[in-house]
């Protein structure tokens, strides 16, 4: 079970029995750590033990690109309904994190990554994230595999030739099931919706996402003029 040891903005990653070796000093991780336990390096520094949740993967997972954001992340779950249990069916893997998440909740995840050395790296961060019992990082290109593949709740994807694979969406989704499709660029939304259209889906829209975070201070309140704001569109849809 990997744990985070935190010692104010500082954060590590660590397993049970690993040493952590910093300027605030050395500490041996003991093999029955529990979250919420306080531990002390030589130098009497504290770390506080926590559990990893979902931000964490997206902040301490190996990275082989840009991952899908929280923000992204959230709507995708709020939008499909994904739920413990459910089948899901995923394609540009990269790092994992949307994977990771959609493991964590308690869904079936088979994902498929073109890249071997990307997929390689996911795995190693769905087993670091203690979800390899119901994340299946496959190497090859979905739509070499649909014949293959059977039938699931939820279809999500991240891929330059997602228009390809959402003309197959009735092939891939159970009657009602839900579809979304993360696109870094409005060309690529474009051609999800209208492949979706084509495939005759069910409610079907497509929405940018933009957050600002709000600035706090003694002179007033705007939003921050740091950070992103927009992250990329988002299309989702139902399998009548």
């Amino acid at each position: 079970m990997t744990i985070l040891l935190t010692h104010g903005d500082r954060e590590y990653l660590r397993d049970p029995g690993e040493e952590l070796q910093t300027d605030l000093g050395v500490l041996t991780v003991p093999e029955d750590v529990e979250p919420g336990d306080t531990l002390f390096t030589h130098l009497d520094e504290e770390f506080t033990v926590r559990r990893l949740r979902g931000p964490d993967l997206f902040h301490h997972f190996e990275r082989t690109g840009a991952p899908m954001l929280p923000r992204d992340i959230g709507l995708v779950v709020g939008e499909t309904g994904v739920s413990a249990g459910d089948r899901v069916l995923d394609a540009g893997t990269g790092t994992g994190v949307l994977a990771g998440y959609l493991g964590r909740i308690g869904a079936d995840v088979v994902t498929f990554e073109r890249k071997a050395d990307f997929a390689e790296v996911a795995r190693e961060n769905i087993e670091m994230a203690d979800v390899a019992d119901r994340v299946d990082v496959r190497t090859g290109d979905i739509t070499e595999e649909v014949d293959e593949l059977g039938e699931f709740d939820v279809l999500t994807l991240d891929t330059p030739d997602a228009a390809e694979v959402v003309a197959h969406t009735p092939e891939l989704l159970a009657d009602g099931g839900s579809l979304g499709v993360y696109a870094p660029f409005v060309e690529s939304a474009r051609d999800v919706e209208m492949a979706a259209r084509e495939a005759n889906l069910d409610n079907i829209r497509t929405m940018e996402t933009i957050q600002r975070e709000m600035d706090f201070d003694d002179r007033g309140t705007r939003p921050t003029t740091t950070g992103v704001g927009h992250t990329g569109y988002l299309t989702f849809a139902r399998n009548v």
